[in-house]
Order: C-alpha cells, then structure tokens, then sequence
C-alpha cells in the first residue's frame, strides 16, 4: 500500500520519517522492531528512530534501503530527504568560540 510520498522538497528524513509513520499508525517502538526484523539486525531502538526523526543521525544506505521498505516509500525519495537534512546540518553549525573553519569539518583553534 501506497503512502502520500508528496513531500515538501525541503522536508528534512526526520520529518519525512516521523510523517509516514504516523500516517502508517506505528511507534516508534514499533518502526524500530519492524526494522530489527526485515533486516535480521537487533541494533535499532525506538531511541534511535527518535534521533533519526529529530535528524541528531542521518541514517545512510543500509538503514535507508530498509526504512523504505518498511515504511513502503522509495528510496530515492529517503536519499531527497537525508541530502535537506545533511544540508541543513552543515548550514546551521556554527563552530564554538575559540575556533574557526579550515576547510569542511576542519577546525583549528583561534590563538
């Protein structure tokens, strides 16, 4: 069965995830060991879907492969998603006092 897959361009995964989960009426708890068992893998909670759904983690090509299909959503549309999330992710952090960007995820402390 088809879900509404018409998201908001710039939706982040986590707010993708979190949407079609509550359009599917499953918990967290319950996506988490939905997953655990299409995967054959015990190492997903519903702490770590809570953490996907707040984007704190991103998950990549495995998880994404099996989060659409548990949750019956392409997986190029998940990929669309991680990207607005990564992308937002970089935009917002903004590096302590005392330090400053070299380069992507390169810092160097200010003397």
């Amino acid at each position: 069965m088809r879900h509404d897959h018409d998201h908001d361009p710039d939706e982040t995964l986590g707010a993708l995830i979190a949407r079609v989960r509550a359009q599917l009426g499953l918990t967290q708890l319950r996506l988490a060991a939905t997953l655990c068992a299409a995967s054959g893998s015990a190492t997903i909670t519903r702490n770590e879907v809570s953490r996907w759904e707040r984007d704190e983690r991103i998950p990549r090509g495995y998880w994404l492969a099996w989060l659409a299909m548990s949750l019956d959503v392409p997986l190029s549309t998940l990929e669309r998603a991680s990207a607005v999330s990564r992308q937002r992710r970089r935009r917002r952090f903004v590096p302590p006092p005392g330090w400053r960007l070299l380069a992507p995820g390169v810092y160097e402390r200010v003397a």
